[in-house]
């Protein structure tokens, strides 16, 4: 499975670490995955769309 949210499809994005002397290193800036149950089965969820959800339930 890839480092991806189930929810909204995001996943890492590129990023440059810079040196001194201004050298680019590309990197990996990944996702913040939580494993969440959802009906019975575990989905893997970014904590953004893991906020959206718990201020979604107190409207219902």
């Amino acid at each position: 499975m890839a480092k991806q949210c189930d929810i909204c499809q995001r996943s890492a994005t590129k990023g440059a670490s810079r040196s001194h002397s201004n050298i680019k290193t590309i990197r990996r800036q990944g996702i913040n995955l939580q494993n969440c149950k959802v009906d019975g089965g575990t989905i893997k969820v970014c904590t953004s769309c893991l906020k959206t959800a718990k201020k979604w339930e107190g409207k219902e």
